[in-house]
């Protein structure tokens, strides 16, 4: 399936991570923990979370590469209004098909 790899530098990832997990609890079945999140957005789409010491590693799993760059740019919007205060710039997804 399509993936889509982003890595964000920052020393808040456990926080950003647990922020993005909680906001889409409410649609989705989200699994969490401080270190590993994965949020299933649908049968066939699921982004996975993991906090390191200084970044937060974002992976994007979609049949439809439609839905890989739409998952990219929810995301990636997300985390941004989350980390307002940090000013984390752009990120970059690098794409790979397992």
């Amino acid at each position: 399936m399509p993936s889509s790899l982003a890595r964000v530098q920052t020393a808040e990832a456990s926080r950003y991570l647990q922020q993005l997990c909680r906001h889409w609890s409410h649609k989705f079945d989200v699994e969490a923990t401080a270190d590993h999140g994965t949020v299933p957005f649908g049968a066939d789409r699921v982004c996975t979370l993991n906090a390191e010491p200084d970044a937060l590693v974002m992976r994007i799993e979609s049949a439809d590469p439609v839905n890989l760059t739409r998952l990219e740019n929810v995301v990636s919007d997300h985390l941004l209004r989350f980390a307002f205060r940090e000013g984390l710039g752009d990120i970059r997804w690098s794409r790979a098909v397992a």
